[in-house]
């Protein structure tokens, strides 16, 4: 049977991810696949991009296909500071495997700082790219928690990530 003529259901999952800040100074930190200036670092054992992971949890969330943190074990020493773009890589070999289509991902990021607005095009674009998907099928807001809870106090961030795919059935 050709894709055209397969029948699709659609499937949305959740993605949530959270890493706190360092006391150490930095110059920028990873969101989304972007180096953002800001003088903290992010805590974590690959590269801490909260967003990616989010993201990857969503896709794999589509497919019940496991999370990130049980796939790429931060006791595994090989994921040490690795690039969440392989781990991004890793969730759509997963979709393509199971001839299933992304259609959106809608991704939110929760802290008080730094400030986001700035880099919202270009976390968008990245992420089509890594994707390999329109930019137009994806959706990048921020928002604080008003000065509640850790992401208030300015000890880290969250970044929260629904995707739709269309799965064959």
């Amino acid at each position: 049977m050709k894709k055209k003529d397969r029948k699709y259901i659609q499937i949305s999952a959740l993605g949530i991810d959270v890493h706190k800040f360092d006391t150490k100074k930095s110059e920028s930190i990873l969101i989304g696949g972007i180096n953002l200036k800001f003088h903290k670092k992010l805590l974590g054992h690959s590269d801490s991009d909260v967003v990616l992971h989010a993201l990857v949890d969503s896709i794999l969330g589509c497919l019940s296909a496991g999370d990130i943190g049980t796939i790429f074990s931060d006791k595994e020493p090989k994921w040490k500071n690795a690039d969440s773009s392989i781990f991004v890589d890793y969730a759509l070999s997963i979709l393509n495997k199971n001839n299933c289509i992304l259609l959106h991902t809608d991704i939110t990021i929760i802290c008080e700082e730094p400030k986001i607005s700035p880099y919202k095009d270009k976390i968008k674009n990245n992420i089509a790219k890594l994707l390999k998907i329109s930019n137009k099928n994806i959706s990048i807001k921020a928002t604080t928690s008003e000065g509640l809870g850790f992401t208030g106090r300015k000890e880290g961030i969250m970044a929260q990530c629904i995707t739709t795919i269309s799965k064959p059935i």
